[in-house]
């Protein structure tokens, strides 16, 4: 079991059903899936600000990238609000993002191992 699975009260105890931060720990997996990735596929990751410089980045991994690409920006486009909570992450919203890194997780592994 993730954290961030374990965050949304996939666990016995109903004190862990946090959707925030089972957001905020999608997100983080997220990105440090891509970083994985990009790293196994091109010997390189992006290391600046910019988003969007690391979802082009991840977009040119092969064979999974578009998907990755895809799957990373949906994430970075809720990270502000499940890092920083100005608006309440609904349990849908926090299994939308689950998914999304946990295919991020299952495509960089592929490609990490090769």
């Amino acid at each position: 079991m993730t954290g961030a699975e374990l965050a949304l009260g996939a666990g016995d105890d109903p004190l862990l059903d946090l959707p925030g931060v089972a957001a905020a720990l999608a997100v983080l997996a997220g990105i440090a899936a891509a970083d994985a990735a990009c790293c196994a596929a091109l010997g390189e990751r992006s290391r600046g600000q910019a988003h969007q410089e690391a979802i082009a980045l991840v977009r040119t991994v092969r064979p999974h990238g578009v998907q990755m690409g895809r799957d990373l920006e949906r994430l970075i486009q809720k990270k502000d609000n499940a890092h920083h909570g100005m608006i309440s992450t609904t349990d849908t919203e926090a299994h939308a993002m689950i998914s999304w890194a946990q295919r991020l997780i299952t495509c960089a592994s592929a490609i990490v191992a090769g």
